[in-house]
C-alpha cells in the first residue's frame, strides 16, 4: 500500500513537532499551556496546526488508494501533503510567511486534489444503489 509510506511520514512528523513542544515543556517548566513563552507558543501552535490536518489528509490518501487511483497520484498528493506541512513548519518557526503560506498552499491543494480523486474513482454503482 504505497498510501502507508505517507501516513508513516506523517506521524513521524508529528512525533517530531510534538517532542519539540516536550523539550520547551521542560526547558521553560512549563506544565500547561505556553507560560507565556512565544517559543512554546510556536511549537503548540505548529503541533496543533499538524495534527489539524495531517489525520484528513491521510483518511484521503488510503481512501484514494482504495479507491484505485493511480500510483502516482497518491505520491503526487502524499508528497504535496508532507511538503506543505514541512514549509509550513519551517515557516512559523523561523517567522518566514512566504514559506508558511506556501506550505499551507501545498496543503490545501493536496487535500483538493485528493478530495476530487476520490470523488472520480468512488465506485458510484455502489454509492447508487439502494440494495
Amino acid at each position: 500500500m504505497v498510501s502507508a509510506l505517507y501516513v508513516v511520514l506523517g506521524a513521524l512528523l508529528l512525533v517530531k513537532l510534538s517532542l519539540d513542544v516536550v523539550k520547551l515543556r521542560m526547558q521553560y517548566r512549563v506544565a500547561y499551556g505556553d507560560g507565556g513563552f512565544y517559543e512554546l507558543q510556536t511549537a503548540i501552535r505548529v503541533h496543533g496546526n499538524a495534527v489539524e490536518y495531517l489525520p484528513i489528509g491521510a483518511i484521503l490518501l488510503v481512501l484514494m488508494e482504495m479507491n484505485g487511483a493511480l500510483i502516482v497520484m497518491i505520491h503526487l498528493c502524499g508528497i504535496l501533503l508532507i511538503v506543505g506541512r514541512l514549509f509550513h513548519y519551517v515557516g512559523l518557526r523561523q517567522r518566514e510567511f512566504r514559506w508558511r503560506r506556501t506550505g499551507m498552499s501545498a496543503t490545501y491543494a493536496s487535500l483538493v486534489l485528493m478530495s476530487l480523486f476520490n470523488l472520480y474513482y468512488l465506485p458510484w454503482e455502489l454509492v447508487l444503489t439502494l440494495y
